[in-house]
């Protein structure tokens, strides 16, 4: 059976969304043969779960021909259960629901979006101390265990008055090559799930939007990294705010609750003085 034409269009687009996937996959080691056996079971993995007919999985069958996989292979594939989308590990959402109450509720914060250095112990700062913070999120695990944690992500200091300082005002480790890994997955996975929405045109498009420039000064750009950096944290802040808010006073039912990302990112890199000029927005 012949494949019908590919559009030129979607070609070029998935060819320059993998360059940056295949360069770290080169930088750790990840082959091509390697990452041909990944791409089968997603291929599997997806077909099985959202291509369905009258909401009935489909057959071996019905998947190779969707997805090009020999149907031994798909036998195979879908006997291992399939590949489900990972949540993000319990000690990012843990360190995420931290970092909430730390720069939105007092007495940790100043005001929203201004953290306070927390003492590290209750028997110094009482309800204001890091020990306090963490027990008002989760009483199954102690201050000292997440502070160890977190200096090692580098999400926190210590100074010399004993004070932990929240170094992001966001739960993005600096450390610690797997947790970035998570957050890189989740993010990126919630980002291209926006973006092939809108290009299929189904419903109601989501919120994505860029601007672009190639004509600016080494300078410039580090003014902008730093502007993007302020106010887009504050952005992202006073939404999680809202979002706290708001959840703290839903109560949908268990078919009814819905997740969101709310994303914002800076990019740079030398300009190809091969591709036409097409500034702004």
């Amino acid at each position: 059976m012949q494949s019908p034409a590919l559009p030129p269009s979607i070609v070029s687009a998935l060819r320059r969304v993998m360059r940056p996937l295949v360069r770290l996959m080169l930088r750790k080691g990840v082959t091509y043969t390697v990452f041909a056996d990944l791409l089968k079971e997603v291929f599997v993995d997806v077909a099985h779960r959202e291509f369905r007919l009258n909401d009935t999985p489909p057959t071996d069958s019905r998947i190779s021909l969707l997805t090009g996989v020999h149907r031994k292979d798909v036998r195979r594939l879908r006997s291992d259960a399939g590949v489900a989308c990972e949540a993000l590990p319990e000690n990012i959402t843990l360190g995420a629901q931290l970092v909430t109450v730390w720069t939105t509720s007092p007495p940790f914060c100043l005001r929203p979006g201004q953290p306070l250095a927390l003492p590290r112990l209750a028997s110094v700062g009482g309800d204001c101390s890091f020990d306090a913070l963490v027990a008002k999120v989760s009483t199954d695990i102690r201050g000292r265990v997440v502070l160890d944690e977190w200096l090692r992500l580098g999400v926190v200091r210590l100074d010399e008055r004993d004070c932990v300082h929240l170094e992001a005002q966001a739960f993005v480790p600096q450390k610690g090559f797997d947790e970035k890994a998570a957050y890189f997955g989740h993010n990126l996975h919630d980002h291209a799930c926006a973006a092939v929405h809108n290009l299929s045109s189904e419903g109601p498009p989501f919120f994505e939007r860029s601007v672009h420039y190639d004509a600016l000064s080494p300078a410039s750009v580090e003014q902008l990294r730093e502007v993007v950096a302020k106010d887009g944290m504050q952005t992202l802040l006073a939404i999680s705010r809202l979002s706290a808010e708001l959840e703290s006073t839903d109560a949908p039912s268990a078919e009814q609750r819905q997740r969101i990302t709310v994303g914002l990112y800076f990019y740079t890199e030398a300009t190809d003085p091969d591709l036409s000029k097409t500034p702004g927005p």
